[in-house]
């Protein structure tokens, strides 16, 4: 049974900071202080911003030693995807109208 879920992805990708995190852990599964490296805040927040991320089933985290790896969970953006092709159909639909009626027009001058 998987855990709940108390941010959707939108909330948890919403911030900056957590959109650059998903992209560095997008190589590797990495500790807390190796992700604050890259980061001009503490690791208090750079752990705050894990944690939305966690609860939102974009990180997993996993126990090595005595640090926690941090490592991104891809599947949970397919709803992210999905949502954005919605909307990249919507315009491609209205570009290629506006397209026809644009060589319409030049073809009726």
């Amino acid at each position: 049974m998987s855990a709940i879920q108390k941010y959707d992805v939108f909330q948890a990708i919403a911030d900056p900071s957590r959109r650059k995190m998903l992209k560095l852990l997008a190589n590797q599964p990495l500790p807390v202080t190796m992700i604050s490296k890259h980061f001009p805040m503490s690791r208090t927040a750079v752990s705050k911003h894990l944690r939305i991320l966690s609860e939102a089933n974009l990180l997993s985290a996993e126990k090595v030693g005595r640090e926690t790896r941090y490592k991104l969970e891809p599947d949970a953006l397919l709803e992210l995807k999905e949502w954005l092709s919605f909307y990249e159909q919507f315009w491609d639909n209205k570009l290629s109208m506006l397209k026809y009626l644009v060589e319409k027009d030049e073809k009726d001058v």
